[in-house]
């Protein structure tokens, strides 16, 4: 059974998310800002929403046409066969986002779109599915545009950067499939030295450690498609079972971690232990500015402090000079990639980027540098 579906992913990160959705077996791709359209078979769903590292949902097309008011989109979502994806005694969750659309008011056309849906189920079985905005059994998503509404199913649930085991956070998290997402744009693969010197949570070292250790980022969760009611539970065990057949054993990986705060370092200690990584990463406590490199050559990549995040302007201006010397002292034969809503950092750091790349950390907009500390040079220093 073939369906449109629609992968979301931090804005930047769109190419890198079409090759998992290649991989996954969806075809007929179509990039736009944010994310991908894709068509596919519903394995190949359970295969992207189990593999991509990059995705943040992945939503089923369920209902598309033009309106011109709010009883337009009552009437699309009424028309919808709800009962063909599940049924009265689950419950339900509504969310609506709209570009450019002229309605007044979303939040009604979100409560019209729910109305909808309880009075299909009323119309066919004298009940209605509850509503229970926390822990829904079934999310239901519209999308608005200038002249077209689009109502999807949500076959992820829980969003994917939630991998299902971090514990503990430190002060301004980056999320998951960002993290992977940087570590690709590095070109780092397992057998490559890897450090993150600032590493807070840890999500970069527990991203790096899954793809040495080959495990799927949503092994260890559950999705919102297993409650729908054409699941296949067989198709599901096949390529869960596959995926953890495909496991490396536990082993050091060349991933170090360290911050020079011991909290951060327990944290990512915690977070690393409940997710069964933590042998393959070496942490210590240290500070970037002393700390010599783990390798001769390898790829740091790291989320150091900036205005927007943890520390005052008069900090950071001290800091930033300091860390740029650090770079060409200690870690010269390493590529760093510094990201970073502080586009001051390439010139109070003293270096010139080889490469400039925007991504966004939420709504935050962001720059991803690449510096190529090359042995025995000190290009961009005064």
């Amino acid at each position: 059974m073939v369906e449109t579906f629609f992968a979301s992913c931090p804005r930047g990160l769109e190419t890198l998310l079409a090759e998992d959705l290649v991989a996954a077996g969806g075809r007929d791709l179509k990039q736009i800002s944010g994310g991908v359209h894709f068509i596919a078979e519903w394995p190949d769903c359970y295969r992207a929403n189990l593999h991509s590292r990059i995705a943040t949902r992945i939503l089923c097309r369920v209902a598309q046409a033009g309106y011109d008011k709010e009883e337009d989109i009552y009437r699309l979502a009424l028309d919808t066969p709800w009962p063909k994806w599940f049924v009265p005694e689950q419950t339900i969750r509504v969310d609506v986002n709209a570009v450019k659309s002229p309605l007044k008011s979303i939040d009604f056309v979100t409560l019209r779109i729910k109305d909808a849906i309880c009075d299909r189920f009323r119309r066919d079985f004298g009940r209605r599915p509850s509503v229970d905005t926390r822990q829904p059994d079934v999310r239901v998503q519209g999308f608005i545009s200038s002249d077209e509404c689009t109502l999807y199913l949500d076959t992820s649930g829980a969003p994917l950067y939630q991998r299902g085991f971090r514990q503990k956070t430190v002060e301004a998290p980056l999320r998951e499939n960002l993290a992977a997402g940087i570590l690709r744009l590095s070109g780092w693969q397992p057998g490559i030295a890897l450090l993150d010197p600032m590493c807070g949570s840890g999500t970069f070292l527990a991203e790096a450690a899954q793809m040495a250790l080959g495990v799927a980022p949503g092994s260890r969760r559950d999705f919102a498609f297993q409650r729908l009611r054409h699941f296949d539970p067989t198709a599901w065990k096949k390529l869960h079972d596959a995926a953890q057949a495909t496991e490396k054993p536990l082993a050091k990986a060349g991933i170090f971690g360290s911050d020079i705060s011991p909290v951060a370092v327990r944290a990512t200690l915690a977070n690393l232990d409940r997710a069964g990584l933590l042998p393959a990463v070496t942490l210590g406590t240290g500070d970037l500015l002393e700390i010599d490199a783990p390798a001769a050559s390898g790829i740091m990549v790291s989320n150091p402090p900036y205005g927007e995040r943890v520390s005052s302007e008069d900090e950071l201006a001290a800091f930033y000079p300091l860390l740029g010397h650090a770079l060409k002292r200690r870690f010269a034969g390493w590529q760093c990639y510094l990201i970073s809503a502080d586009t001051r950092l390439p010139k109070m750091v003293r270096l010139t980027p080889s490469k400039k790349t925007p991504l966004f950390n939420g709504a935050l907009e962001c720059r991803l540098y690449e510096f190529k500390m090359v042995a025995g040079s000190n290009r961009g220093s005064r």
